[in-house]
């Protein structure tokens, strides 16, 4: 494997569904050393243990257009309160059979459930928290005895129905204990509310739930927004007072920052050996690219606007590859290096990354190593 463009000191390691909220700009590297030198360097996953959050709505005051938009995207709703769970009210009542086991979702007002029995007894906790917006699926963690468990079944959209969770043995259990799901680790705990919420772990993997906003919210990417404010009240230079992930380099950005939670090339053999499920980590996938390099215009803020729900139609990320690649009869529109498609001018995306499924997740993810596609060709790990 080629070597990553830089070396950098955040460690990038973590969990699935959605990107990192970040500022879209690209500026002059004076301005990013500025920066760099006035904001302490912010890692969404290293929060300090001293941290105070203002709140979305704080930051809403002024950045009103993308406060709007956040709201409705991936980012906010990559963990869903269950008092008002869209997948959880929308399926009130889910069940699945695995050998003498039945589980069952049960939603009763603005709680739910989750219960398995094996015929002669029968166990059942509450679901104190739901992972995922449901664009694929949704997992649940339930807390016994102080401790975390991870759902065993989890809701799947494309077929609305459970079934294992992605990762899970899906074979019969052994016990009606083992039926209920897997106990998380300390640092599986951190990781997933690190990564699915705001304000819920410091130090690493000092859980404080009490403190916790569902979903990834302005603060969890750009730090914490009191000084910023107080700097724009008294006429201060904000710029100086928030962090900025925007700012960064394409490769800092896209394997460091990002790959926080979305994993990247430097777990590489450990990403390797889950084959064609490491297709749900971007900047793994597209760090094996060719066209792959510290420019911005191949990084993850490129093609998606975290601040934005995602983009689902073709012809706004042909506009995105035109940046770089030409058509046939015109140039490219930085006078990048990239050859034109002898084959079409449009859909890029369809031809250069492919959807991929999984079956056990029931969904097809974009493959972010963009390359040309042979027919009949295997999934290149």
């Amino acid at each position: 494997m080629k070597k990553l463009v830089k070396q950098y000191s955040l460690v990038a390691v973590a969990s699935v569904l959605g990107l990192a909220a970040i500022a879209v700009v690209i500026c002059d590297p004076s301005k990013v050393n500025g920066q760099m030198t006035a904001v302490q360097r912010w890692n969404p996953r290293r929060v300090p243990a001293d941290t105070v959050f203002v709140g979305d709505q704080a930051c809403g005051e002024c950045h009103k257009k993308q406060f709007a938009s956040h709201e409705q995207s991936g980012m906010t709703m990559a963990m869903e309160p269950i008092a008002g769970s869209v997948v959880l009210n929308d399926n009130p009542k889910l069940s699945m059979r695995v050998g003498p086991y039945t589980y069952e979702i049960k939603r009763n007002g603005k709680h739910s459930s989750y219960s398995v029995t094996d015929g002669k007894d029968t166990v059942s906790y509450p679901i104190v928290y739901a992972f995922g917006q449901g664009k694929m699926g949704q997992t649940y963690v339930l807390e016994r005895d102080g401790k975390f468990y991870e759902s065993l079944v989890s809701f799947y959209r494309e077929s609305k129905s459970l079934d294992f969770t992605i990762g899970a043995p899906r074979g019969v259990p052994a016990s009606l204990t083992d039926a209920v799901g897997r106990l998380l680790t300390a640092n599986e705990v951190a990781s997933c509310f690190s990564c699915h919420a705001t304000g819920a772990v410091v130090s690493g993997t000092q859980l404080r739930l009490d403190k916790l906003t569902h979903g990834v919210r302005c603060e969890a990417c750009h730090g914490p927004g009191g000084k910023h404010i107080t700097a724009v009240k008294e006429g201060e230079s904000p710029a100086k007072s928030i962090y900025n992930p925007g700012l960064l380099g394409g490769d800092e950005l896209t394997q460091q920052f990002c790959a926080s939670c979305h994993r990247s090339a430097e777990e590489s053999r450990t990403l390797q050996d889950l084959h064609i499920n490491n297709v749900r980590f971007q900047p793994y996938r597209i760090f094996q690219s060719k066209c792959y390099s510290d420019d911005r215009n191949i990084s993850c803020i490129a093609c998606h606007n975290p601040h934005e729900p995602l983009r689902e139609d073709p012809a706004y990320y042909d506009k995105r590859c035109l940046e770089c690649h030409s058509l046939r009869d015109k140039t490219a529109k930085v006078g990048g290096d990239g050859k034109s498609c002898p084959v079409a001018d449009k859909n890029c995306t369809s031809c250069h990354m492919p959807k991929v499924e999984i079956p056990s997740a029931h969904f097809k993810f974009t493959d972010h190593y963009i390359r040309v596609v042979r027919p009949g060709e295997k999934y290149p790990s």
